[in-house]
């Protein structure tokens, strides 16, 4: 089987959050660039309006691509995005789970130290890093079992998986717990022909911490942690993004692969 066949998506359905910027942007690029009907979901309408419009003048032939205003926080507001896509399109092929912030240092700063971490922060990471993820799951879920299979690919962290002392508490728990969800609904719904699967990302240059890698200080910090001494541009994620969506992937489910420079190596 060629390439072409095997990593093809065309005409597949894909739900990505946190579309406007960063990874989530890169997502929605590659799957648009290779023939797929993109629904772009984010809280920045001018940012995703934008982009969705950027990426519609340079899709493959047959792609789509369209902007959902949607705050991941807010279920009801998730849900009813996502089951109009399912309505408008005939259901959901591949859904991208990847909205995240970061807020606040890890404990190398005094302001990240275990009793300085502020809560309401701790709270907003949780709720967009975690709590949008199993809201995303319990809404696409039932569209994909009566479509009889799917693709879930949700953005973790190389933080979820070792501890990173330049990473805050709450980021640490909310994509460890991630992690744990991906294990764990891959084993109840491999039965449905339901795949789930995570990217671990390292650092990549970003938006997610309010610019902060953009700084070149606070870039080299993280670059240096890395095995390759560099942070990753976006586009690094397409690859493993499009093996993820596609059947490249068809016997992969439970899988947490790293994107990181080497870290994990570590």
């Amino acid at each position: 089987m060629r390439a072409q066949q095997l990593f093809d998506v065309s005409g597949a359905v894909a739900f990505i959050t946190g579309a406007a910027n960063g990874l989530g942007l890169a997502m929605a690029e590659v799957m648009a660039a290779n023939g797929a009907r993109v629904v772009m979901a984010d809280i920045n309408e001018t940012r995703l309006r934008e982009q969705a419009k950027r990426l519609a003048q340079n899709v493959a032939p047959g792609a789509q691509v369209e902007a959902v205003v949607v705050d991941v926080t807010d279920a009801a507001r998730l849900k009813e995005a996502i089951d109009q896509a399912a309505a408008v399109h005939g259901g959901i092929d591949v859904v991208f789970a990847n909205a995240g912030v970061s807020i606040g240092p890890g404990f190398l700063a005094p302001a990240g130290h275990i009793e300085n971490a502020s809560r309401p922060d701790w709270d907003r990471v949780i709720d967009i890093n975690l709590n949008s993820v199993f809201t995303t799951l319990q809404c696409v879920v039932p569209h994909m079992k009566r479509k009889g299979s799917g693709s879930i690919i949700v953005t973790g962290s190389i933080g979820g998986l070792r501890s990173e002392p330049i990473i805050g508490y709450s980021y640490i728990a909310a994509k460890s717990a991630v992690t744990g969800i991906v294990r764990q609904a891959a084993l109840e719904l491999a039965p449905f022909g339901i795949r789930i699967n995570a990217i671990a990302p390292g650092p990549f240059l970003t938006n997610i911490n309010n610019g902060r890698l953009a700084n070149e200080e606070v870039a080299s910090l993280f670059a240096s942690h890395t095995p390759m001494n560099r942070l990753a541009d976006p586009d690094e994620i397409k690859g493993v993004a499009l093996l993820l969506a596609s059947k490249a992937s068809s016997y992969m489910t439970g899988t947490v692969v790293s994107v990181d420079g080497g870290m994990i190596a570590r």
